[in-house]
């Protein structure tokens, strides 16, 4: 079987990321078997179109690294697949099962739908249509049907689902699944307006995109058996299809926007890195050995099998993301990362280069999660500290602490290499000769540079600062100290 594949998004507003997920293992299953990755956009509802929304899904693929493979060309323009362009084929084929008597005209108002749900609901029945009373080709007859086709009267098609009979399909996640026809509503295939349902479109396009995988989030299975009725209805080949686990919160509920960002956009806007995120996201319900956390594209690819998807809930935590992300900072060059925030560095008014610049990603990358946070954490690496934290100064300046400190800045200002090395052989020997701690010594120095109680080393802060900086820094907090 040649793999073909597509990811079907609704341009309703933002890429949820369980959006980004499912089009990530459409793309790893497709790029695992040398198959094709298709994008088609179902635009079909224009009541729920929100401008924008198609460009911010293309936005976010291409920052997750995920190519399509096919752009079909409409009236010029290169693009994906746009349902809203392919009206006129889903009309022909809802009237190819008109012909066939795989579907039938309905003619129900609004209010005498609402009317048979009331019903419905007050007996304790499900509320589905009912064909056998309803106002549809059946109950009216032949001659009354083409009566209100001739006059232009408003109708829907509606498949007509078969009575009493197990529709059975397979899913690679989920195994075997079999549901009585009963449980299927006659869905609308067309409606009043001549606009396909999304599962009349869904189903035409899939079949004539040659879509061999149907690769979507379980909360399409309820819709499934409809589906696997319209391949029959066609005479065609139902796909093979996957329903993944739902992305869950830490409570594990359904995630929503209510209990964090859901918008793939918004962790594009925090820094974070897009192999972090696709490292992340695809191991939401699925790892391809178990054994570690972090992989390449490529490895993914190599792993990805379905069969080995979960069927529970996966939950997402941004704690491990924001891990992931700190890892692949830690991983990369530092001048590439010197280079992706010296607009930032520009913005904040910091004047350096990329050399500097990434010999200050080399200090303080351990100790930060995204590549901006360098740039505040680490603002006293770029500007004089003027502000210096009170409650560090409470902790780290002591009564005796200018005598302790005066003469190991003096021995400080005699260094001819005011390297990282020669400055820890000077607070040693000071500290021995003195018996003043260590910690005595060096939390009053982070405190006068930094103006902060955490940090990268010390001393490796101070040689690259470099011994004039140094000194006027600490020059600064004396004066400060001794003005309160």
């Amino acid at each position: 079987m040649d793999v073909r594949v597509r990811f079907a998004p609704s341009p309703t507003g933002y890429l949820h990321v369980g959006g980004l997920r499912t089009a990530l293992y459409n793309y790893l299953f497709a790029r695992k078997h040398k198959g094709a990755f298709l994008l088609r956009i179902e635009d079909t509802d224009r009541t729920r179109f929100v401008e924008g929304a198609m460009e911010n899904i293309l936005k976010a693929l291409d920052w997750a690294g995920i190519e399509v493979d096919e752009s079909p060309t409409v009236g010029g323009e290169y693009g994906p697949y746009k349902q809203s362009e392919r009206f006129d084929l889903y009309a022909e084929h809802a009237q190819t099962l008109i012909d066939n008597g795989t579907a039938y005209y309905a003619f129900d108002t609004s209010e005498e739908l609402d009317a048979m749900r009331e019903r419905q609901q007050a007996a304790g029945i499900a509320p589905k249509y009912d064909r056998t009373i309803m106002r549809n080709q059946f109950t009216l007859g032949e001659e009354e049907t083409q009566r209100l086709l001739s006059e232009g009267a408003p109708k829907v098609i509606r498949l007509k689902v078969p009575v009493a009979q197990d529709v059975r399909f397979t899913d690679l996640v989920r195994g075997d699944i079999i549901v009585n026809s009963r449980e299927v509503d006659d869905q609308i295939l067309l409606k009043s307006d001549g606009f396909p349902t999304y599962h009349l479109a869904n189903i035409v396009d899939d079949h004539l995109m040659n879509i061999s995988h149907v690769i979507r989030g379980e909360e399409w299975l309820p819709s499934t058996p409809k589906h696997v009725l319209l391949y029959q209805a066609f005479g065609w080949e139902p796909p093979v299809f996957a329903h993944l686990p739902l992305l869950l919160n830490a409570e594990r509920k359904k995630l929503s926007k209510r209990h964090a960002s859901v918008a793939v956009g918004d962790y594009i806007e925090k820094g974070y890195f897009p192999e972090a995120f696709v490292n992340f996201v695809s191991l939401l319900g699925w790892n391809p050995s178990g054994d570690r956390e972090l992989y390449s594209m490529q490895e993914l690819i190599d792993g990805f099998n379905l069969e080995r998807v979960n069927k529970s809930g996966a939950v997402f935590e941004t704690q491990k993301l924001d891990w992931m992300n700190g890892e692949y900072l830690r991983s990369k060059d530092p001048k590439d990362v010197a280079s992706g925030i010296a607009d930032k560095a520009a913005e904040m008014g910091y004047d350096v280069d990329i050399d500097y610049l990434a010999d200050v990603v080399v200090l303080l990358r351990e100790r930060v999660t995204f590549p901006a946070d360098i740039l505040t954490l680490g603002d006293y690496m770029f500007t004089p500290t003027t502000q210096w934290d009170p409650e560090y100064i409470k902790k780290a300046w002591k009564e005796d602490t200018r005598s302790n400190l005066m003469p190991l800045i003096e021995r400080f200002r005699a260094l001819e290499e005011f390297t990282a090395d020669n400055l820890q052989a000077e607070v040693k020997a000071y500290s021995k000769e003195s018996g003043v701690k260590m910690g005595m010594l060096m939390n009053p120095i982070r405190l006068a540079v930094t103006g902060k109680s955490v940090g990268a080393s010390m001393m490796d802060t101070m040689a690259l600062l470099g011994k004039e900086r140094t000194m006027q820094y600490v020059d600064a907090f004396l004066a400060y100290i001794d003005a309160q």
